[in-house]
């Protein structure tokens, strides 16, 4: 038997020591450890902040049956996949991994790691040991482009994108839509920043929309590097991004969408405790909370704040759809007819930008 032979039956025998090891403490009561692989840094003031809370929220509620472990500010990619590697070789039972594009480092981890069970975020590919979670984020979106289109006095609204991905179309195209229906006049200008959190980049995105005429900034970035661009620049509006940033209240953050992951990370823990957990597939909305919205400023007229709350409940209750039809892509071909909705299929997949959006998006 040669050397590399030698280490690799050691290294199998290792992995295979802390799975059994692991797997039994879950199963028969002891501590279950519960690992969260972060795309952003804890403090970030939105997307990385609000799964802490979360996780933060498991200790509260398990107490000594749980102990959590993170890692922040893990680059998308090979950084990744060595990142989740160690935290499944520390004897995690349960792992979160809380970014799109840490999907194939998830799977290709959990494939070597059949008894740590995985729960990816965003992402769309399972295995037996992957389940995938999300939240419908355009539920929200619908609301501030409500807020956005009564509210614009230039008639023009930035949108600060992070990645062309669907999560992030969707978004675009729910918030002009309902922007639209409350403003025919407004018009929507896309920058792509090509990041999750760079305050830096997002600064500067946000003063570039300012100074070609937006009052409104919306975002899908998440640090508040935008509410304090308006800040400075006075008499511009924003929307806090995954976590409520009520520090910029009542001006110029006048409300927001918050990701309230608690409950989900509970019960998926508790499955794993009961030993019920199972592959699935979770996109919740502001039906069951999982999209919150935060509150709505003193900023916002009280009418619009009404008509806003309504549009929250008609959502939430399942009687409206923000993606209503009639609708048209924006080659001017029909995408939805009178009447119609969206399938959820065809919003996971979503490449396109509805009617009335200019600018191509980037491949």
């Amino acid at each position: 038997m040669n050397r590399r032979t030698l280490l690799s039956t050691a290294a199998a025998s290792i992995v295979g020591s802390t799975l059994a090891s692991s797997a039994f403490a879950a199963a028969h009561g002891g501590t279950v450890k519960v690992g969260f692989i972060f795309v952003g840094p804890i403090g970030d003031g939105g997307w990385t902040f609000e799964h802490n809370r979360a996780r933060l929220a498991l200790e509260e509620k398990f107490g000594d049956k749980v102990e959590t472990v993170y890692q922040e500010s893990v680059p998308e990619g090979a950084d990744a996949e060595r990142a989740i590697t160690q935290m499944a070789l520390s004897g995690c039972n349960l792992i979160f991994t809380t970014s799109f594009g840490y999907m194939d480092p998830t799977i290709n981890v959990a494939a070597k790691f059949p008894d740590v069970k995985f729960e990816h975020a965003t992402g769309f590919k399972r295995a037996d040991n992957v389940g995938v979670y999300s939240a419908r984020f355009y539920e929200g979106r619908a609301i501030q482009g409500h807020i956005a289109g009564k509210m614009t006095k230039t008639n023009k609204i930035g949108y600060i994108a992070s990645f062309p991905i669907p999560e992030v179309i969707r978004g675009i195209n729910s918030a002009y839509i309902h922007a639209k229906k409350a403003n025919p006049d407004v018009e929507f200008s896309v920058i792509w920043a090509y990041t999750w959190f760079d305050p830096a980049k997002e600064s500067d995105a946000a003063r570039a929309l300012i100074e070609n005429g937006a009052d409104v900034i919306l975002q899908h970035t998440d640090s508040t590097a935008p509410q304090a661009a308006a800040q400075e620049a006075g008499n511009v509006i924003t929307f806090g991004q995954a976590s409520d940033m009520s520090e910029y209240a009542p001006m110029p953050r006048v409300s927001s969408i918050i990701d309230n992951w608690t409950p989900y990370y509970i019960d998926r823990v508790q499955a794993v405790m009961d030993g019920t957990w199972q592959s699935d597939d979770t996109w919740n909305g502001i039906g069951t909370g999982m999209v919150g919205i935060g509150e709505i400023s003193s900023a916002v007229p009280e009418d619009v704040k009404a008509e806003a709350l309504a549009l929250k409940d008609s959502i939430g209750s399942g009687a409206y759809h923000p993606f209503t039809g009639p609708l048209n892509k924006q080659d001017g071909s029909v995408w939805l007819a009178e009447g119609e909705t969206a399938p959820d299929g065809d919003l996971l997949g979503l490449s396109f930008y509805v009617e009335g959006l200019t600018g191509d998006i980037p491949n």
